[in-house]
């Protein structure tokens, strides 16, 4: 752990020139009681996005700590090397294509955390917009949610975007990130709630409140891709849930049901019948 530091703020950043300044300004805004910084990961971008950050760089000194390579490494590998980086009691993330809007953001979330030992995540509720900052969804009656393990496994969550969460920075967790199945996975975050409740037994609190804004664009890691393709990255994430944890027999009628929801008639007509039946053998 780095010494006083109390948060290690993580953004992932590429080709976000539009985007960048609003997330830094979100971050360098937080009212807290307790230091914290900044680590950002600039994997090569082809646009001005590391211009813009060597200046904010330049005026938060102190805070900001850049990490950067002379070739894209890709955003799983970007990934680890900012978390792995993070020496603070907890973690938050954000990306450089979203932002927060509550100054007060952190200072709540870490005052939950410190008060509750059975929770070893927070988020909170937010606004998802265009690149044109046009409000696309909000709750406008949002209440405390609470997830497990089970919940996150299962899909049966909602308002958990990664941009909103903090969590406990645990030897666990940073066991995680030099896992192979990490570096290989398609939705790193995702992972990060299902390991963080599963190693600690721990759950998720959702705050009541709306802190901040998820942006959804032409550019996005997820938004850009057909649905097909979508479709089969989850699928493979599935495969890599199933075989990372160990499950109760409730748990794995949850993932059958699941995989029979989403997933299912996909792998039956890309795959045919006896690859779809090794699927479900192995759920089972």
């Amino acid at each position: 752990m780095r010494k006083n530091i109390k948060v290690s703020i993580c953004c992932l950043t590429y080709n976000h020139e539009r985007y960048i300044a609003k997330a830094i300004e979100g971050f360098v805004m937080q009212k807290t009681n307790f230091p914290f910084e900044i680590i950002i990961g600039e994997d090569c971008s082809t646009d001005r996005t590391r211009l813009i950050l060597e200046e904010y760089k330049s005026r938060y000194p102190d805070q900001i700590r850049l990490i950067t390579s002379a070739s894209n490494v890709g955003a799983n590998v970007n990934a680890v090397r900012v978390f792995k980086a993070a020496g603070a009691e907890y973690i938050a993330i954000c990306d450089g294509d979203d932002y927060w809007t509550d100054p007060l953001k952190l200072q709540k979330q870490i005052d939950f955390l410190d008060q509750n030992e059975d929770y070893v995540m927070c988020g909170h509720y937010s606004k998802r917009i265009s690149e044109n900052d046009e409000v696309h969804y909000m709750n406008f009656n949002p209440i405390p949610l609470s997830y497990s393990f089970d919940d996150v496994m299962s899909g049966s969550k909602t308002e958990i975007s990664t941009l909103t969460i903090v969590f406990r920075n645990t030897k666990e967790i940073q066991e995680m990130f030099d896992t192979e199945w990490f570096l290989k996975c398609n939705a790193p975050d995702k992972f990060i709630k299902l390991y963080t409740t599963f190693v600690s037994g721990k759950r998720i609190y959702i705050m009541p409140e709306t802190m901040s804004c998820y942006r959804q664009h032409r550019g996005g890691m997820w938004s850009s891709l057909a649905p097909h393709v979508l479709k089969q990255k989850e699928l493979n994430d599935l495969y890599t849930m199933v075989n990372i944890f160990n499950y109760t027999w409730i748990q794995k009628t949850k993932l059958f049901f699941l995989y029979l929801k989403k997933y299912f008639l996909f792998e039956l007509r890309k795959r045919g019948l006896q690859e779809t039946l090794g699927t479900i053998r192995t759920i089972l």
